[in-house]
């Protein structure tokens, strides 16, 4: 996988773009998006709330990748001059997390969007840390009415 560097968005223009607020971000730079897919970065800190005996855990992992599928909803939304919805995870089918990543590590988050129908979204995500594939997962998320 080619890895991004240079940011679409980063700072508090992204932070604008996701309904998750300090200290609960696990997303922090846009790197590439497509109407069906979105690259995220995201380097762990020790501060991090998901953040034990130096590495991000699993549900950080987890967290991250839902994150980075509201940053695709919310960076689309941004695109057609609208204000993105609140979502909420729907179901995680085939999580998978392979290892963990240490503090100090960028991630790059991969969301793959499979089918959007009615504010019902299924998405293959993937994280990758220096060329080693950390996690992947099926996710829905269902957007708020």
């Amino acid at each position: 996988m080619q890895l991004p560097t240079t940011p679409i968005a980063e700072g508090d223009f992204l932070r604008s773009l996701i309904p998750q607020k300090a200290p609960f971000v696990m997303v922090d730079t846009l790197y590439h998006f497509s109407e069906t897919d979105l690259t995220s970065g995201f380097t762990v800190l020790d501060t991090n709330l998901f953040s034990i005996d130096n590495k991000l855990s699993a549900p950080g992992l987890i967290e991250n990748m839902a994150q980075t599928v509201a940053l695709h909803t919310g960076y689309r939304y941004y695109l057609e001059q609208k204000e993105a919805p609140v979502g909420y995870i729907g179901a995680i089918k085939k999580a998978t997390i392979f290892t963990l990543p240490k503090v100090g590590s960028e991630m790059f988050t991969t969301v793959e969007i499979l089918h959007d129908i009615m504010g019902i979204t299924l998405v293959a995500a993937k994280i990758m840390c220096e060329n080693e594939l950390l996690a992947q997962s099926e996710m829905k998320t269902a957007l708020a009415s």
